[in-house]
């Protein structure tokens, strides 16, 4: 047989299937569906390619828009009225949802993640009289909703209040509710159980304001929840009613991120924690402050694993912050890792960091899935930390150009990152020869947005300014110190650390100053100015 002259539709409908498949679905429809040829039709019309459909795209900075208008138009018209009962999950834009929901009949549908939301969209779209009316009610049982970066909202209670009133008397059958925003950060604990409850709702992926908005969630209103993933931005004290403290039987995976002291988390995450006695997936994402003891696994295994008999999977980052002077049995990282082993942990991973008066003890589960790194310094182990964005770095012994060359390679998804430290890097690196290979390479960061400098050294302005040390092709923020910053640049005439520069579009210093020609030059599209 000759190979050559075999016409793509001449392939059997398994190969066809097969080479399909490793397409984008979303290409895939555009391109064949309604191409005069009924055979290719009824391809792609298969569920593979038809049940899952997402009208979106990301920037490389995390931005989401709506796909071309040219693409929007042609499956408005064409291609959603003919695969519209194989639809069930559509992931939307807020800006062309209404378009999009308008131009079928999806009475298949039943998951929706909408991205850009706003309490304008919310107040448009989740309520009786809605455009919707003949899919929202009785069909979603799956709503993502992901808010507008920096989206401002004037009330949160009267907001959460609204929201979550209409939520669950619009949505009648939501199983799953998810509202993504790393800084809204909702209020329940004024809520009533009238205005907020489910008797349906098995899954709740939400971020709240303080610690007794978790307590007021678990209180019986939501009483065939199983599935609570929670970011609580404040661990407060001053707890202002009471709330049903009994166990939480049907409670079967838990994830928390949050902050707290020392004290706020024995007397306060650990109580929580022994209530769930029916767990069987735990993640724990906690930065501890002002603990006298690191977090072990001697500690979890006698105050939270004892009431949790049916746990097998636990996912985990701990951060113990304390002052030198403070802790009580300080351990090695190997002596931590050795008491998670003793319990059957064996993919632990521990970093102990001392840097001046404080220490830093970061214990996690492998590979690591956390996506914030706060305080670490020059030694930390050789994994790849995929999914760390954020990156903290302190120490009071100098960073070498090396360790820069080791973040890189070790955090590869890194996004922002703030350096700290005092030390002259000049001090190691002028006794490197210069034909040290690692001296010579050039440190690249490809996804870094975000660079805080502050008070370290001028080394390091100019070890990450200077593009023959440092590539940094997507920087937009930068925050320095204005003197620092015209020493390294010269007066914004350099043209070694003019490069790093020139896709800055937000600076942030203290100084309020009349800039020159030259920085404006040097700056050419920088649009804001912070003051912090």
């Amino acid at each position: 047989m000759n190979w050559s002259n075999i016409n793509f539709l001449d392939l059997p409908n398994e190969i066809l299937f097969i080479i399909l498949k490793k397409l984008d679905n979303m290409d895939v429809l555009y391109s064949l569906l309604n191409v005069d040829n009924q055979r290719l039709d009824m391809v792609v019309q298969e569920k593979m390619f038809t049940e899952n459909l997402s009208f979106i795209i990301t920037t490389s900075t995390g931005e989401i828009f709506p796909i071309a208008d040219h693409k929007m138009d042609r499956f408005c018209k064409n291609i959603l009225p003919r695969i519209n009962n194989n639809i069930k999950s559509l992931i939307l834009e807020s800006g062309s949802m209404e378009r999009i929901l308008l131009a079928a009949n999806y009475a298949n549908l039943t998951e929706i993640k909408l991205f850009n939301f706003t309490d304008k969209i919310f107040s448009r779209y989740f309520k009786v009289n809605s455009p919707f009316h003949r899919i929202f009610p009785q069909q979603i049982t799956d709503l993502i909703l992901v808010y507008k970066q920096s989206h401002h909202i004037f009330s949160m209670e009267q907001y959460t209040n609204e929201l979550h009133k209409n939520i669950f008397n619009f949505f009648k059958n939501l199983q799953h509710l998810s509202l993504n925003e790393s800084c809204l950060f909702l209020s329940f604990r004024n809520l009533s159980l009238r205005t907020c409850s489910s008797s349906n709702l098995k899954k709740l992926c939400i971020a709240v304001k303080r610690f007794d908005d978790c307590l007021a969630l678990l209180d019986g209103r939501l009483k065939e929840l199983t599935t609570f993933i929670l970011d609580i931005c404040t661990v407060n004290d001053n707890i202002s009613a009471v709330y049903n403290m009994d166990d939480l039987p049907n409670l079967k995976c838990f994830s928390l991120i949050c902050d707290c002291s020392g004290k706020q988390y024995d007397s306060k995450i650990v109580p929580l924690l022994r209530r769930m006695f029916n767990l069987e997936e735990l993640t724990l994402n906690i930065i501890i402050e002002n603990r006298t003891r690191f977090i072990d696994g001697t500690h979890l295994k006698n105050e939270v694993f004892a009431r949790m008999p049916w746990l097998y999977k636990f996912t985990f980052h701990i951060s113990t912050e304390t002052k030198l002077q403070h802790l009580v049995h300080g351990l090695s990282s190997d002596d931590i890792q050795q008491t998670f082993s003793n319990i059957g942990y064996k993919q632990v991973a521990c970093i102990i960091n001392n840097c001046y008066t404080n220490a830093d003890c970061h214990v996690f589960s492998l590979p690591p899935v956390f996506d914030t790194l706060h305080s670490i310094g020059n030694t930390f182990p050789s994994i790849v930390f995929s999914y760390v964005t954020f990156l903290l770095i302190h120490d009071d012994v100098p960073f070498k150009h090396e360790f820069f060359l080791q973040v890189a390679k070790f955090f590869p998804s890194l996004k922002r990152l703030n350096v700290l430290n005092i030390k002259s890097e000049s001090q190691i690196s002028d006794n490197i020869a210069s034909t040290d290979n690692q001296l010579s390479s050039i440190v690249e960061y490809p996804h870094l947005i975000s660079l805080h400098l502050g008070l370290s050294h001028t080394d390091y302005y100019e070890q990450f300014l200077n593009n023959t040390r440092t590539h940094l092709p997507r920087l937009t923020q930068l925050k320095v110190n204005y003197t620092r910053l015209t020493f390294v640049t010269e007066n914004f005439t350099r043209d070694a650390t003019r490069l790093n520069c020139t896709n800055v579009k937000r600076l942030l210093i203290r100084e309020q100053l009349v800039h020159s020609k030259d920085f404006y030059i040097y700056f050419p599209v920088v649009t804001s100015f912070c003051t912090p």
